[in-house]
């Protein structure tokens, strides 16, 4: 009913009709300041020409200042003080005009003074007096029409308390206006001294403990708490929503103004508080500029541009102005869909997604022939630690054998950058997938320093990130745990003291970006992952959040630690083992070097031993590269340099 009214209004209050209202009402004060001076001051009469004058002018300069100042086109109901004090200086303006015309005209009299002054003060209060009135017209239509036509759409809303008083929670009363899903009822707040209190005659429910929030939501039946940003809910975790966690209310966040259609909200807009929203940080400063003018009219390239950092890396190199994207990856329903959301989303992005491996040397080479990237990201890469374990070769030849290609394209090429993406467990690895990560780093690594030394020949700035797990990615523990709730559990967590760290998709592409803008070559920035968060913690609070009691409607189950898989991860940034940079979020790791000569036999060892499949004798040679594997709850423990 909300639409309807609105698209009703929309058509008799357009703006043209509202331009016609105002400009009547601006001509109209303009002759009633004249009547008033005749009728009641010992002014002599205006004449007929000094009236026709008058009127005239008021009539053209009104129509000009009203276009300079376009206020006929402001939606009437959604009026602020802003529009309203445009119309001073449109009728100020209006008044100039006037007075410079009967000024040439050799009609200008001391006492036009007080009648241009009346004329503006009169023009702006019958302006204001019509707004007050179309909007009180439509609110009681509303509330007439809704009442009959729409009440029970109204009665199953869903009743809304928005949490705090930030402009964004009170910028929401505009939005629910019109929703038939959600009533706004109010707003709650934890400051005393908004108590008895109102915004937009919405009041203002105060709370001071868990008894007050107890209270308020069930003497006002309220269904769900709206936050406006991920922020507030992360303040919150541990206070409002584990009350509505616990007490069956829902928790809510707000879309952006820019996920608003017309004005309104749409149901599948506003969704429930999910656990990345909580375990998320305050937004990661970046240097923006710096990094638009690095990539802009560049040609980039992302390998596993279908994956999870891949894909955000592509979705926020679209916006960077740069010259062409070339999406590599060998998952072509992944890619597909990708291709799909950058043609809706990025419509002037020139973009080709190429189907290949980086195991396959002719396809990369194709690629890089092709298209002459002049920056590469690779984000390529087999990342399961248990999987991993139980096929070491494919670990290698993908993570290893793969990396050391694109590498060696970037220079024949004469790529000005290449960042490859590690992770934490290429640190003191404990299973074949973080060993064959570390294996990767120490060829680019060797590789950029032979270029540096001259060995090579090439320009080539190599640079390698680390960080932890990402939140949601393709998987992870996130969705699975979510999957498991939804099917009624149980949710199954490896270790009752299992502990990871946690960094959300965008963020971590953000760093990347700015690790690779800071970069001056050949070096591994770490990032700084914040506290690390306990897996059954985790697992506990998403079963809160889905409203169910865990021991009662759902169980946790320990299985067990997995092949290859450690309780605790490394700390990237500690401070003994990486040195600072101009961004506090960023580390320079301290690693031994490699001689690029001893790499490239490395690699050349591995490569023919994951094809062959010879494990034993490629994990006891990834043992020997990286003295620091030592194996964790897995067959190759015998492989370790004491039991060999």
């Amino acid at each position: 009913m909300g639409f309807k009214l609105s698209k009703y209004v929309s058509e008799f209050l357009s703006p043209r009709i509202i331009f016609g209202v105002d400009l009547m009402l601006s001509v109209l004060a303009s002759g009633m300041v004249l009547f008033f001076l005749t009728v009641f001051s010992e002014v002599e009469p205006f004449s007929g020409y000094f009236i026709a004058w008058w009127l005239g002018g008021s009539l053209v300069f009104s129509i000009v200042a009203m276009l300079i100042f376009r206020s006929y086109n402001v939606i009437v109901r959604h009026s602020t003080l802003r529009d309203l004090a445009n119309f001073v200086f449109i009728f100020l303006t209006k008044d100039i005009l006037l007075a410079i015309l009967l000024w040439i005209l050799g009609l200008f009299s001391p006492i036009l003074f007080v009648a241009l002054f009346y004329d503006l003060l009169l023009s702006v209060f019958l302006i204001i007096c019509i707004r007050l009135l179309m909007v009180y017209m439509y609110d009681s239509i509303r509330s007439r029409l809704g009442g009959k036509d729409s009440g029970n759409i109204r009665n199953s809303a869903m009743r809304v308390l928005a949490y705090g008083l930030s402009d964004k929670s009170v910028a929401s009363v505009t939005r629910f206006l019109n929703s038939p899903h959600y009533k706004l009822i109010g707003f709650l707040s934890d400051n005393h001294q908004d108590h008895s209190m109102k915004i937009s005659d919405y009041p203002i429910y105060v709370y001071e403990s868990e008894e007050d929030l107890k209270n308020i939501t069930t003497n006002m039946n309220v269904g769900a708490i709206m936050f406006s940003t991920e922020s507030d809910a992360q303040k919150e975790q541990n206070g409002l929503i584990s009350f509505c966690a616990n007490n069956g209310i829902k928790t809510l966040i707000a879309p952006s103004v820019d996920e608003v259609i017309g004005g309104r909200f749409m149901k599948s807009q506003i969704r429930e508080v999910k656990i990345e929203d909580l375990l998320g940080r305050p937004e990661i400063k970046i240097s923006l500029d710096t990094i638009k003018d690095y990539f802009k009219n560049k040609v980039i390239m992302v390998t596993g541009a279908a994956g999870s950092i891949g894909s955000e890396l592509c979705r926020q190199l679209a916006t960077f102005g740069i010259k062409k994207l070339v999406l590599f990856d060998n998952a072509e329903t992944p890619m597909h869909n990708l291709r799909l959301e950058l043609e809706a989303r990025f419509p002037r992005l020139d973009f080709v997604p190429v189907i290949g491996s980086v195991r396959h040397l002719s396809r990369l080479d194709y690629a890089f022939r092709t298209w002459k990237p002049q920056v590469v990201f690779h984000a390529a890469a087999y990342k399961h630690v248990p999987l991993m374990e139980e096929n070491p070769c494919e670990a290698v030849f993908a993570n290893v054998c793969g990396s050391r290609s694109v590498a060696d394209k970037c220079i024949e090429y004469g790529v000005d950058m290449m960042v490859m993406i590690s992770t934490d467990k290429a640190v003191n690895p404990t299973n074949i997938m973080g060993c064959s990560k570390r294996l990767a780093e120490i060829y680019v690594q060797s590789l950029g320093l032979a270029v540096e030394q001259g060995k090579v020949e090439g320009h080539t700035k190599f640079v390698t990130t680390r960080f932890g797990n990402v939140l949601g990615s393709n998987g992870s523990v996130i969705p699975r745990f979510r999957e498991q709730i939804q099917k009624g559990g149980p949710v199954t967590v490896t270790h009752p003291d299992i502990t990871r760290f946690f960094m959300t998709i965008p963020e971590a592409c953000r760093l990347v970006m700015e690790a690779a803008t800071m970069s001056t070559g050949n070096q591994i920035f770490v990032f700084d992952m914040g506290e690390s968060v306990k897996i059954s913690d985790l697992a506990k609070r998403m079963i809160k959040l889905a409203g169910l009691k865990l021991g009662e409607d759902i169980e946790i189950e320990y299985t067990g630690l997995r092949p290859g898989e450690k309780l605790y991860e490394e700390v990237l940034a500690d401070t003994e083992n990486t040195e600072p940079t101009s961004h506090d979020r960023i580390r320079i790791a301290k690693v031994r070097e490699y001689d690029y000569e001893e790499a490239v036999q490395a690699c050349d060892e591995l490569t023919e031993l994951s094809k062959r499949v010879k494990i034993p004798e490629m994990v006891k040679l990834m043992k020997k590269i990286v003295p620091e594997f030592k194996s964790k709850n897995s067959i190759f423990e015998m492989y370790d340099n004491d039991k060999l």
